[in-house]
């Protein structure tokens, strides 16, 4: 008798498995229909159990097999579990110094076919993620998948309708969205007042392929369905890619590193040559700058003036023309201590009418190491690729390919018209932005991001920047095609809430430089990776502040997404308790002088300042200790 207590004792716990800090917890339900349900609960800050969301079907079908709840897998028992603890550096990023602190469940699981296969399940105390290990005659006759979380009507989410450059805004639902079915990752949920989830996929390497979801209206809510770009006879192999998903409050979400914890470390031997920084911009406002040497030289003098690290020179440098070529532009940079990064097009999206070039350099790999020699050689910092053709196979290889070739030529590495970083920061460190964002770009393209931006902005830093770097190009005080009516405050404070490894300030020179010196010192000064993040306060579309730590320098910025004025505490509770000297940017709310700019000295024990935030407004404080 005792021993039949404990083996169901044993079965029990392995159907319920918990995060290292046990607030996470996941059940294994198998039901009348012989398919398998993940139920997540998370226990908060009062101690009471909250549903967070289902994990309604699991599974991978075969080919020419239709998904459908009837092929999903069925849990048959625990193999293994074992603790995973790992500390590791990132040279980007939210945060220098990352632990990855998980509780590992190895599943085995019976097809639909009754073959068997396994899921690994990780918990983290902000997340599960959780990925399939197939066996090879699965592997070779894979289908689709089967893995679907299932949202009740009335959830808050904030989602972006697919699109192969991931630009488009993550407008605020509640229900089936009638007019859409297909949304790209990340995926941002509210299930309660204190609880979140954030859905989006990690570690993909070498012949696997990005994923999307694919919605279906139920009777009580939606499924989504993690549907891979997959072509036919095409599979992930023996090991697909992490899903994931963080879970917890909204600072949880904002500051987790779940999407690197899951991706394999560098193999890199050296990481000397890998500099985050500033960039000066020329595409922002001219449009095809890059063509045109005089003006190219201008954003070197303004790099060189600022003291920023970098100048991108944009496409068609190729053809440079009026006084001097790509060779007198580097040798110009070159004299005044700014390197260069380049820009090419992928040649795997857009090649006619009217593209950009260089072209076709980059494709062949023996024209590739050709060409990033080339570079290496002439001492260019890096690469902006541009115009990649989605998220299928070839195109994941080609990403991983020019990482890989980049790093053995000491190239750093920014994606344009390109996919969500997935992770491969962690693995190829010279990996340092990726745009997949509706950023200040369109401003040149069309006239929607002028009413919709400020909300926009206070959106990104809870979707798409969660997930990793994003080139926004932020930070723009004057117009470029079409106007912007955010403040110059707000636009400052861009420059702290967006991470990026490669910062791209995209206005004019003779704008930033006709800032008052406290501005231009800013920009002399910022950062662009940082030691650590934490989100002070905020709600998607609404407002956002986030404080980021680089050596002992803070800086504390907000917006208001709103087109009234808000009051927004300023809250100096995550600080180190001290003294501290303080530069405070805001707006004066005088279009003549829009700038309001002071130093005081502040105690983390006053109460908590609240700042006036104008309409589309911003705030910025730069924070040092003294004592």
């Amino acid at each position: 008798m005792l021993m039949l207590l404990m083996a169901f004792a044993i079965l029990a716990e392995a159907q319920t498995f918990r995060s290292p800090n046990k607030k996470i917890q996941l059940s294994i339900d198998t039901n009348s229909a012989k398919t398998t349900q993940l139920k997540i609960d998370y226990v908060g800050k009062d101690k009471q159990r909250q549903h967070v969301l289902d994990v309604s079907a699991l599974g991978i079908t075969q080919k020419g097999v239709n998904p459908s709840p009837e092929q999903a897998w069925r849990f048959s028992k625990l193999l293994k579990r074992r603790s995973v603890k790992e500390d590791y550096t990132m040279l980007t990023g939210k945060r220098s110094h990352c632990t990855n602190r998980a509780n590992e469940y190895d599943c085995l699981f019976t097809t639909a076919e009754g073959k068997d296969a396994r899921i690994i399940l990780r918990l983290y105390n902000d997340g599960v993620a959780l990925r399939y290990l197939l066996p090879n005659e699965l592997a070779s006759k894979m289908g689709d998948e089967l893995t679907t979380i299932s949202i009740p009507d009335g959830t808050p989410r904030w989602m972006q309708e697919y699109d192969m450059g991931y630009e488009r805004f993550y407008p605020r639902t509640t229900a089936f969205d009638t007019s859409h079915n297909h949304f790209g990752f990340p995926v941002l949920f509210q299930h309660g007042e204190q609880l979140w989830s954030l859905m989006t996929e990690a570690d993909i390497q070498h012949g696997q392929a990005a994923s999307a979801l694919r919605t279906t209206q139920t009777a009580s809510g939606t499924d989504y369905r993690v549907a891979p770009f997959l072509k036919e006879g095409e599979s992930f192999g023996e090991a697909s890619p992490w899903r994931i998903i963080a879970i917890g409050s909204l600072s949880d979400i904002v500051e987790t590193t779940l999407v690197t914890d899951v991706c394999p470390p560098s193999t890199l031997s050296s990481t000397d040559w890998i500099e985050p920084g500033c960039v000066s911009w020329v595409y922002w406002a001219y449009n095809r700058g890059s063509k045109d040497y005089q003006i190219v030289k201008r954003y070197i003098d303004m790099a060189a003036t600022l003291h920023l690290p970098y100048v991108l020179i944009d496409w068609e440098w190729d053809v440079m023309t009026n006084g001097g070529t790509i060779d007198d532009a580097l040798r110009y940079a070159k004299e005044r201590n700014v390197k260069v990064l380049l820009w090419y097009n992928s040649s795997t999206a857009w090649t006619t009418n009217g593209a950009g070039g260089p072209l076709y350099r980059l494709n062949a790999p023996e024209n590739r190491e050709k060409e990033f020699a080339w570079l290496e050689s002439l001492g260019v910092a890096g690469v902006k690729i541009d115009f990649f053709s989605g998220d299928t196979r070839e195109t994941m290889d080609y990403c991983i390919d020019l990482l890989e070739s980049a790093a053995k030529h000491h190239l750093l590495v920014n994606f344009h018209g390109a996919t969500i970083p997935r992770g491969w920061q962690r693995t190829y460190p010279n990996f340092m932005s990726a745009e997949a964002v509706y950023g200040a770009e369109w401003y040149n393209n069309a006239p929607i991001l002028t009413r919709r931006a400020a909300a926009h902005n206070a959106t990104l830093p809870f979707t798409r920047n969660v997930i990793g770097p994003m080139d926004y190009t932020p930070c723009t005080f004057s117009d470029s095609q079409h106007p912007h009516i955010t403040s110059y405050a707000h636009e400052l404070a861009l420059t702290v809430l967006f991470e990026s490894g490669l910062q791209h300030l995209a206005d004019r020179p003779e704008s930033y430089l006709a800032q008052p010196e406290a501005v231009q010192q800013f920009f002399t000064q910022l950062p662009s990776a940082w030691d650590d993040t934490r989100l002070l306060l905020g709600n998607p579309g609404e407002k956002v502040v986030i404080q980021r730590q680089k050596g002992k320098r803070y800086y504390v910025a907000g917006i208001n997404g709103l087109d009234e004025a808000q009051t927004i505490p300023l809250s100096l509770s995550q600080l180190p308790r001290g003294q501290y000297r303080m530069q405070f940017f805001t707006d004066s709310g005088n279009t003549q002088q829009p700038w309001a700019i002071t130093e005081e000295t502040i105690n983390t024990s006053d109460p908590t300042p609240h700042i006036h935030c104008q309409p589309r407004g911003g705030f910025v404080g730069v924070l040092e200790k003294i004592r």
